[in-house]
């Protein structure tokens, strides 16, 4: 059996990309930097629509990486997400700065994906508790990006009565062949 793996996963992931920007897209202005519900400061920050999309952003790119040295986010963001203390970043991001980074995040994931080989797929991924192949961690940062996504959804639908359906596959092709 020969299967396309790599279309396969792309397909996949790419879709989790295509549900996050469509929610990033349905926020309202007025849900952008409100606070959630909640009784401590810190939680209700963290729920924050643009902060929450900021860091799923932040923590895709960062997956992508495969490794902290050297990594960088593009300006304006910085590093702020990986304070132990739980830091937070110094203002407000843009929707239009996150959907900004959010493309850099597609593009870098399909390139990645593009790109696998049998050897670079098999390669170790070593951080704190994780050990993952690179496939692996492919898989699990795809999930982190739909388990977020789901919250900015239910936030949309909590406060808005509506959110983005569903995306089976992405409509954007691996290669540009």
């Amino acid at each position: 059996m020969d299967i396309d793996w790599k279309s396969i996963i792309w397909r996949q992931f790419g879709a989790a990309i295509d549900m996050l920007e469509n929610a990033l897209t349905a926020c309202p202005d007025d849900l952008w930097a409100k606070p959630a519900n909640s009784g401590d400061s810190f939680t209700a920050r963290w729920y924050e629509f643009w902060y929450l999309t900021f860091h799923t952003l932040f923590w895709l790119d960062y997956y992508l990486s495969e490794t902290r040295e050297g990594f960088v986010p593009p300006a304006p963001f910085g590093l702020e997400e990986m304070d132990p203390k739980g830091a937070f970043p110094p203002r407000v991001y843009t929707k239009e700065e996150l959907r900004n980074y959010l493309e850099y995040d597609r593009e870098k994931c399909r390139a990645k994906i593009a790109a696998l080989t049998e050897e670079t797929a098999q390669r170790r991924y070593r951080s704190g508790w994780m050990d993952f192949s690179t496939v692996e961690l492919l898989l699990y940062n795809m999930r982190h990006v739909q388990h977020h996504t789901a919250q900015l959804n239910l936030i949309l639908r909590q406060t808005t009565n509506t959110a983005p359906g569903w995306i089976g596959v992405t409509k954007r092709k691996l290669s540009d062949e």
